[in-house]
């Protein structure tokens, strides 16, 4: 009996000893300025739901980097989300030398028919990379004969050859290859003669008329092309296509008599808009294309 009273009583000294010291042992919290905007600030201004928020109102597209790029559907702003795995470099599904193609323009020769008097006709050379970049090497031969209306003078231009180079971008170019809208920029040059016939001269003191003439004069000129187009197909490998060109002139030389009218391969120096119509044949060094890269979370 006399243990068990010690130990109660022992039991009861150490209870009375921690109770005191526990109740002592309370928590403050630290009230600070950050602390006391924290659940604002996880709320309405942290980063991952701010681009929440973005996200809900934008679409989506992968670069060629691979990056996500989000386009704002209400303000048209695009920005990168960087916290975003990359998706990986769309690959193209077409290889690199896919096809060689020969055209022919008849644009001119069309026009002729509608009442133009300069112009002959055109070919084409294209290598097809990846059906995406297209470079494109252009000749062809350019005449004229002009004589304006109510005007006392012919132009002439005897028949010459033209030269263009450059490359046509296919923003298609992951689908169909037969069907294609391009955007391209070429550089023509051409060396032609120029001559101008019969221009009536009047004498008011003779009261007469004359005829003059400018002799043949040798000119060079180049210039720059932005064309826009579409091409799509006929039967098997043949395909026709349109072209809407913009062009400026660079260079053109002028000689004793002034500037020329006619540009082979540009058209009167006068306009600033051309057009083509191409007839082409394709030859494919590939038949199929390669298989689609899988699709990722992000593009689906």
């Amino acid at each position: 009996m006399k243990r068990l009273a010690s130990i109660a009583a022992l039991s009861v000294l150490c209870l009375l000893w921690v109770l005191p010291a526990a109740a002592q042992r309370r928590i403050t919290p630290v009230n600070t300025a950050a602390t006391a905007t924290q659940s604002l600030n996880e709320l309405k201004d942290d980063t991952a739901h701010i681009n929440a928020r973005r996200r809900a109102r934008s679409s989506s597209y992968v670069n060629d980097a691979g990056m996500v790029v989000w386009v704002d559907t209400l303000t048209g702003d695009q920005w990168v989300d960087s916290m975003a795995p990359r998706a990986g470099i769309p690959k193209m599904q077409y290889g690199l030398l896919h096809s060689v193609s020969v055209g022919v323009d008849i644009w001119d020769a069309a026009m002729r028919l509608f009442g133009q008097d300069f112009g002959l006709v055109g070919f084409s050379a294209e290598l097809n990379m990846h059906n995406r970049y297209i470079p494109v090497f252009e000749a062809g031969l350019g005449t004229a004969s002009h004589r304006p209306s109510g005007m006392g003078y012919n132009y002439r231009s005897p028949m010459a050859p033209y030269f263009r180079i450059g490359a046509n971008y296919n923003f298609l170019y992951n689908s169909n290859p037969s069907y294609m809208f391009v955007a391209g920029l070429r550089y023509g040059f051409s060396a032609f003669n120029w001559e101008v016939r019969d221009i009536d001269v009047e004498s008011s003191y003779w009261d007469e008329t004359a005829v003059a003439s400018i002799p043949s004069q040798k000119a060079t000129a180049g210039w720059l092309e932005i064309c826009f187009g579409l091409r799509v197909k006929l039967a098997g490998p043949i395909s026709a296509g349109w072209m809407l060109k913009y062009h400026s002139m660079l260079h053109c030389s002028s000689g004793t008599h002034g500037s020329p009218y006619y540009v082979p391969g540009y058209g009167a120096r006068n306009g600033a808009l051309t057009g083509a119509f191409y007839i082409t044949y394709t030859l494919p060094f590939r038949q199929k294309p390669k298989d689609p890269a899988p699709e990722t979370d992000i593009e689906k």
